[in-house]
């Protein structure tokens, strides 16, 4: 891979776990970032906000992991057998990432029940999909529904080799029961369908509250 400029940012609280200090490092903005990039950039544990790629670069702490697994060897156990049975009435509609009304809505829902601290719960229709899309990325809103009404949406990059995900919105009140597991299940079953090799979840926080 070609040699990629990276920035550091300063020390700033961290999200996840109180009274620790976090720092990223960055892509410089001026490089042109494609999938092919992109992808390789993601097996070597970068994610995406909007178009900024970045990695969690702490001094004093490594406990942001990146998950990657690999779709070929996959087997539910048994708690994401019980999981997908109970959801079997759920339907999945893959959809391009464009604004839609009912999927920002559902979105301010979430925002505003789970991080109503944050600005994101306000979020306009412009900062919205700046957030979850990319003007380089193949990017999928994989829509949730339940007897014809919305319950959760999933966004993911489809990269060259996997499938990455980039953010998941649910209400609390959602009947989707155990939604992380079904949707990881779910995706690595559209991977193994399509024959690719990994499924990139996101950063695990063994000890986060988060």
């Amino acid at each position: 891979m070609t040699s990629i400029p990276l920035l550091i940012t300063t020390p700033h609280p961290c999200s996840y776990l109180e009274g620790q200090r976090a720092q990223s490092v960055y892509v410089v903005p001026s490089l042109e970032i494609n999938t092919a990039i992109y992808s390789q950039l993601s097996a070597y544990g970068f994610r995406r906000s909007g178009d900024d790629v970045y990695s969690p670069h702490c001094e004093h702490c490594s406990q942001c992991v990146p998950v990657r697994l690999p779709v070929a060897q996959f087997k539910p156990n048994r708690r994401q057998k019980r999981c997908l049975q109970k959801n079997r009435h759920t339907t999945t509609i893959v959809k391009p990432a464009a604004f839609e009304q009912t999927h920002y809505d559902l979105y301010l829902r979430y925002q505003n029940q789970r991080h109503a601290e944050g600005n994101m719960a306000s979020s306009s229709p412009d900062e919205y999909i700046g957030f979850l899309g990319s003007s380089w990325c193949n990017t999928e809103f994989i829509e949730f529904s339940i007897a014809g009404e919305l319950a959760a949406v999933a966004v993911v990059d489809r990269l060259d080799n996997a499938l990455s995900a980039v953010y998941t919105f649910l209400p609390p009140s959602s009947p989707i029961i155990a939604s992380a597991s079904m949707q990881c299940c779910g995706k690595f079953n559209m991977r193994k369908n399509k024959g690719w090799r990994g499924c990139t979840l996101d950063f695990g926080l063994p000890t986060a509250k988060k």
